[in-house]
């Protein structure tokens, strides 16, 4: 049985990205439910780990990273690529250069927190 906080974010992923891919919507479902994303509100986990998934699995974010280009220089780069799938899932929100995506615990590289904001959630 789903408690409340689970509920309310399979409701916020279906009107925050509501044409995502199963696989997608699942990876995404499980970093918003993260220990260290349980002080957000479910809107706001949603977003952070969809923004983090869509960084790592669709673009070349770690391509990037591996080769040495710093945090804020790859996301730079991947930015454009990101709000594309955003708006191919439905997506009304698009990420901003300006926007700190740092907003949560546990942003970081692939490894940390699975669902945490980078792959999790920025």
């Amino acid at each position: 049985m789903a408690t409340e906080r689970q509920k309310r974010i399979a409701r916020a992923l279906t009107a925050t990205i509501p044409r995502a891919p199963f696989l997608d919507a699942e990876a995404i479902r499980e970093a918003a439910r993260a220990k260290h994303m349980r002080t957000l509100s479910p809107e706001a986990a949603v977003w952070l780990a969809a923004v983090a998934h869509v960084r790592h699995m669709h673009t070349d974010y770690d391509a990037l990273m591996d080769e040495g280009y710093d945090r804020d220089a790859a996301r730079f780069f991947v930015l454009d690529d990101i709000n594309a799938v955003l708006s191919q899932w439905g997506s009304a929100r698009q990420v901003t250069g300006e926007e700190t995506e740092d907003a949560a615990p546990g942003d970081g590289e692939p490894g940390e927190d699975a669902g945490a904001p980078d792959e999790e959630a920025e």
